[in-house]
């Protein structure tokens, strides 16, 4: 009780003041939070009228209203302040990304959606949508936007409403229904189904055949569905509404130009302290003007200017400053001083600026009264109030001072060309118009900036294009095109020749939508070089130029080119068919001025091919188009070479070629061609209309050097063959190893023997054992592979039906018998499988040694043939059921139960009566006398 009989200073009345009315203001800014501005001005006066210290204590208890910021914002902001605006342009800039892309997607005017019906829908396919929503959510605070609850929910009943619809269709009752209504229900479910994609109109209607407008404006997929759902017609179908989310093209995906520029939050919010002060800023209350004193005497004085327009300034008493530039008060303070205080001189700055309110209204973003810095612009106020809406004005921006239109800014200016000239300073009370926006005009294609501009002064397309940026080096400037609403409703088409001052000149009217188309990229006084070329690519084109102008020497082509075969695709005048032409790059350059020298005209494409890759890639894309012109009158011009050239395939048939052009076509002849005779294959249809097939003849010699008589004028559908000398590809061989005198690979003749190749190898060494010779041959070798692979297919099979047997037996020694079999049987199994054939032939090679060719012991030879003499062997190997299996140098007097009885005799479970000897040729001898040897 004793504190409230106390007087309370200034500060301390003012203090309780401004906290009920930050109370008052925090009510208020619950529904508006910019509404705290509209006073905020008041509460600077006041603060105005404390000391510095009095009012620094004021600001740390209270605080900054948030709306009192904008981007050029008071000076001297704090961190907590600095973070809070940053909140608030957040929100405002995340307002605005919901607004074009929203996280729940919710239908509107213009999209395009996916109407199901049916007695029964599959799945949706939106049946992962908890992942989906899940995904969306962390695509969300990826992003930094923060979901509201309602939004959490949303997407949450979202992801249970698909997924229960997923997991449990609605029922179909059409057991219910008559035949005959059944039937119509079907006949309606085709006709919606085969309208589908629909389009919402403008207002966010669903239109489908034979129903009145459904309103869908605003409503997510889902919800839609449950919409279309109620429909008395669907109750006893399924629904289902699928939103496409188609990006917009063309006209509508075209945006306002300008609008986003206030949508970029501002990368710094440092106070203006740091700011020069303009010499044409003019000095009002609130600002605070820094004194610095030096010579005789030093001090330093922060004056801030009263209401009353003046500075208390120690030693001299009051200084009017109100109302005057800030460098005339410079002066006066500096001359003052100088005058007055004798040995003492001055300098003067502005310490702190003051802050003043203004007036944001018309289409701004959010209307409102701001404060902001005095040396704020238009542009500040505009930051201020969030930007500017799609129905306000860029180019009328109105600066109202005391009633009075001071001054109009265009924000193209600033945008298009960077001049800041009509971006006025503000001053206390000023008022920033947004009007309406004013007429606009649509400008798309090979312009820089597409977008939807503005008229102001502009009044033809040419002046519209200039807004847009200009136009592309891909611009056809003599095709651009614009629609026009007319005042009777229709839409025309206008052509736009932008080169000729007609075009260019043409009158603009609200609406117009134009377009400017790209040049074809079609290449016209060029010429084209590809292929097995250093220099590929295009070509400058001259009257009279010539093959050698483009390909003057060997050096420009790569190696293993082909010289004498260069595929010309040319477009004839004036429908551009298209006409296949050769030409031989050798003869070109031994003789420029022949007609090897082909004359090359507009647009031609030159391909050099080489030798060693298919042709295929170039040709056949020719021969495409030249069978898609062609006609009954005109057959298809193509003809083959086939045989015995390099390259063997289609060609297209060249005005005037012969057979020695399609050999040259076919990469030249082969090694093994035969140049005596030639097949021409030839089909005409006759008098009855009856495809013939016709052989000709063909000298091929005396067609390549020229001979009228054989090199025949070819048709369409021609083929050449070019046959291949006898025996040329039977190249034979065969290797001898071992123990021969001169080992190697020799070529053999057809019908050579073995005994003949070793005569011509120096027969066998002193060291050869010909007894265990090993002959083996290629084509047995795959016989007996064949074999072995025909066998173990049959043995699979055979286990596979033991397996079913020991599955299906009841019996259990039955069963331990039928898996004890099936274990050996997959084991033999397996190694079969992993042997290879040999493809050996048992010979006789000491019978072949001692007679001459061509005994009845004697082997001919075939290609791939394998002879292998090995050193003289003087072991006798006894293996099987012996009691000890093992190796045993050779006697002579030794029979073969010796051996036997030299490994210890049979087993107890050998069958000496099938004993078998594999002799060192690998001949068998089974069941043979006990004197073998």
């Amino acid at each position: 009780m004793r504190l409230l009989r106390r007087p309370l200073p200034l500060a301390g009345w003012l203090l309780a003041f401004l906290s009920l009315w930050l109370l008052a203001g925090t009510v208020r800014a619950q529904t508006n939070p910019l509404s705290s501005t509209s006073s905020s001005g008041d509460l600077m006066q006041l603060l105005q009228g404390l000391s510095p210290d009095e009012q620094q204590a004021i600001e740390n208890r209270l605080g900054t209203a948030s709306g009192t910021m904008s981007q050029f914002g008071l000076s001297n902001l704090n961190e907590a302040q600095v973070q809070q605006y940053e909140q608030e342009l957040e929100v405002r800039q995340r307002r605005q990304q919901e607004e074009e892309h929203p996280l729940i997607p919710l239908l509107k005017g213009g999209d395009w959606v996916i109407v199901q019906i049916g007695f029964q829908l599959p799945p949706a396919i939106s049946t992962q949508a908890p992942q989906a929503s899940q995904t969306l959510i962390q695509a969300a605070m990826a992003q930094g936007r923060t979901l509201t609850p309602e939004q959490l929910q949303a997407l949450q009943s979202a992801a249970g409403t698909s997924s229960n619809a997923a997991a449990a269709p609605q029922a179909a009752v059409a057991s219910t229904m008559t035949p005959a209504e059944k039937q119509r229900a079907q006949a309606m479910i085709q006709t919606i189904m085969d309208g589908n994609p629909y389009q919402l109109s403008r207002n966010g209607e669903l239109t489908l055949p034979g129903f009145a407008p459904i309103v869908l404006l605003g409503l997510t997929q889902e919800a839609a569905t449950l919409r279309l759902s109620v429909v008395p017609a669907f109750q006893s179908l399924e629904a289902r509404l699928t939103l496409l989310p188609l990006e917009k093209t063309g006209e509508q995906a075209l945006k306002p130009f300008g609008y986003d520029f206030f949508q970029l939050l501002p990368q710094s919010f440092a106070p203006l302290t740091n700011v020069p002060i303009p010499s044409n800023y003019v000095v009002g209350p609130g600002d605070v003007v820094d004194v610095l004193l030096y010579g005789n005497q030093n001090h330093e004085y922060q004056l801030v200017v009263g209401r009353d327009g003046q500075i208390n300034f120690p030693q001299l008493g009051p200084i009017p400053v109100g109302g005057q530039l800030f460098s005339a008060v410079q002066t006066e303070i500096e001359s003052r001083v100088q005058h007055q205080m004798i040995g003492v001189r001055a300098s003067v700055t502005m310490a702190q600026s003051r802050s003043i309110q203004v007036l944001v209204a018309g289409d701004a973003f959010q209307p409102g009264s701001y404060t902001i810095s005095a040396l704020g612009t238009i542009t500040s106020a505009l930051y201020a109030a969030g930007g500017i809406r799609k129905t306000g004005s860029l180019r009328k921006i109105q600066l109202k001072r005391d009633g009075v239109v001071v001054d109009t800014l265009d924000l193209y200016d600033l945008l298009i060309h960077g001049s800041t000239i009509h971006d006025d300073k503000l001053m206390q009370g000023d008022v920033v118009f947004v009007s309406p926006v004013g007429p606009t005009v649509a400008i798309d294609g090979e312009v820089e900036r597409p977008a939807i501009y503005e008229l102001k002064s502009e009044t033809t397309p040419a002046q519209a294009i200039a807004l847009a940026g200009g136009l592309t080096p891909n611009a056809d400037t003599a095709k651009a095109t614009m629609i026009r609403i007319e005042p009777s409703g229709e839409r025309t088409v206008l052509s736009l020749n932008l080169t000729a001052a007609q075009g260019a000149a043409e009158g603009l009217r609200n609406g117009d939508y134009i377009h400017v188309s790209r040049l074809r990229p079609t290449l016209d006084t060029t010429v084209l070089l590809q292929g097995s070329v250093y220099t590929p690519g295009p070509y400058e084109y001259h009257r009279g130029m010539r093959l050698t102008n483009i390909l003057p020497s060997v050096g420009d082509l790569k190696p293993d080119s082909d010289l004498h075969y260069v595929l010309i695709r040319r477009e004839l005048p004036p429908d551009r068919r298209v006409q296949a032409l050769s030409a031989n790059l050798a003869a070109a350059w031994a003789n420029p001025g022949s007609d090897a020298n082909l004359v090359l005209q507009p647009r031609d494409q030159i391909t050099v091919f080489d030798l060693s890759s298919s042709r295929d890639r170039i040709i056949q894309p020719i021969l495409s188009e030249l069978k898609m012109q062609s006609t009954a009158e005109q057959p298809e011009p193509v003809v083959s070479v086939s045989g015995q050239v390099n390259v063997q395939g289609q060609y297209p048939l060249e005005p005037g070629m012969r057979v020695e052009d399609l050999v040259r076509a076919g990469g030249g002849l082969a090694n093994g061609a035969y140049t005596g005779m030639a097949e021409l294959t030839r089909y005409a249809v006759n008098s009855s209309g009856t495809r013939q097939t016709r052989v000709i003849d063909i000298d091929l010699g005396q067609a390549l050097r020229g001979s009228s008589a054989a090199n025949l004028l070819l048709r369409p559908y021609d083929v050449l063959t070019v046959k291949e000398v006898s025996q040329w590809a039977n190249q034979a061989s065969i290797t001898l190893r071992g123990e021969v005198r001169f080992p190697g690979t020799y070529t053999i003749t057809p019908g050579e023997t073995l005994k003949s190749v070793l005569e011509r190898a120096g027969v066998l060494t002193q060291y050869a054992f010909p007894q265990g010779a090993v002959f083996t041959r290629v084509v047995l070798q795959q016989r007996e592979q064949e074999q072995m692979d025909m066998l173990a297919a049959r043995m699979k099979v055979e286990l596979g039906v033991l397996a079913l047997r020991a599955t299906a037996s009841t019996g259990g020694a039955n069963v331990g018998n039928a898996e004890s079999g099936l274990v050996v049987g997959r084991s033999l199994l397996q190694e079969l499988q992993g042997e290879k054939a040999v493809g050996r032939l048992v010979i006789n090679l000491p019978c072949i040694v001692r007679h001459p060719a061509n005994s009845p012991c004697d082997v001919v030879l075939r290609d791939g043939d394998v002879l292998y003499v090995p050193k003289i062997e003087q072991e006798v190997s006894v293996i099987g059921e012996v009691q000890d299996p093992t190796s045993h140098l050779y006697n002579a007097s030794l029979s073969r139960d010796d051996y036997i009885g030299q490994s210890g005799g049979f087993t107890a479970q050998a069958d000496n009566k099938r004993i078998y000897v594999v002799r060192a040729d690998g001949s068998v001898i089974a069941n043979e006398g006990s004197r073998w040897f």
